[in-house]
């Protein structure tokens, strides 16, 4: 460990890999923001937390066990041309949920089940949800895991420190992330939208169709931009009316 320090290929890689963590962590805090909107709002805190503490414990238990992991790889039932794997599986699984998930809170945002007299009685139970963040956690762990070990070939170490300090940044960027995603609208229908996406490519990757991440990444960050744009403008609009109002009186 004292040897890492003084190397700078280890220090180069302790940046890549954070930044690379970080920038797969998105998926993570987008789903723990939208799933964790539908409890009652003095457990939400808490669900992220336990979510992302989840997470962190997942991606250092598999580093620890990355030799297992690799093995998941390998193909277990040959069809044709084709080998399905474990982590094929994992992928397929954790895409079709994403699909699911995304698809059924796009419905129920639409046609209004969130508001209404019976609010409370439609509250998600905090068991059900943190179970969700699992099996979510699980899929991006396993995707997190297998890109730092091909970045970082034997430095454990230093993916381990990779994986903390990016957790730590999502824990600091989870509550405002949250708090912004939920008050807006349009903003939990674009989140929404990103988990579909997301959830389809982990689907494609499943079936070894590789569809490149900084495509998907390139066009979640135009359609923030744009979204952006859209809240600028509305906010302007809306202190413009405010002005007007004052004058009038």
């Amino acid at each position: 460990m004292i040897e890492l320090l003084s190397d700078p290929n280890a220090w180069a890689a302790l940046l890549s890999l954070t930044a690379l963590e970080i920038v797969l962590g998105i998926d993570n805090v987008i789903f723990l923001s939208i799933v964790s909107g539908k409890l009652p709002v003095e457990q939400q805190k808490n669900a992220r937390r336990i979510g992302l503490a989840l997470a962190l414990i997942m991606r250092i238990g598999l580093l620890m066990l990355i030799t297992w992991i690799q093995q998941l790889e390998h193909p277990f039932i040959q069809i044709g041309g084709f080998g399905l794997s474990w982590r094929d599986v994992i992928l397929i699984g954790g895409g079709l949920f994403l699909l699911y998930k995304g698809t059924t809170e796009i419905h129920h945002t639409m046609e209004g089940h969130e508001e209404g007299p019976h609010t409370s009685v439609k509250r998600a139970a905090f068991s059900a949800v943190i179970f969700q963040i699992v099996v979510l956690d699980v899929v991006f762990s396993l995707d997190s895991v297998l890109t730092a070990v091909a970045m970082a070939p034997g430095m454990i170490e230093v993916m381990i420190l990779a994986v903390v300090i990016s957790m730590g940044v999502m824990l600091f960027a989870a509550e405002p992330t949250a708090r912004f995603v939920n008050k807006h609208p349009t903003v939990k229908m674009l989140a929404l939208s990103f988990l579909i996406l997301v959830g389809a490519t982990l689907v494609a990757d499943g079936f070894h169709y590789h569809i490149e991440r900084a495509f998907i990444y390139a066009a979640i960050a135009f359609s923030v931009g744009v979204e952006a744009l859209n809240l600028i403008a509305a906010a302007r609009r809306k202190r413009k009316a405010e002005g007007s109002d004052g004058e009038g009186v």
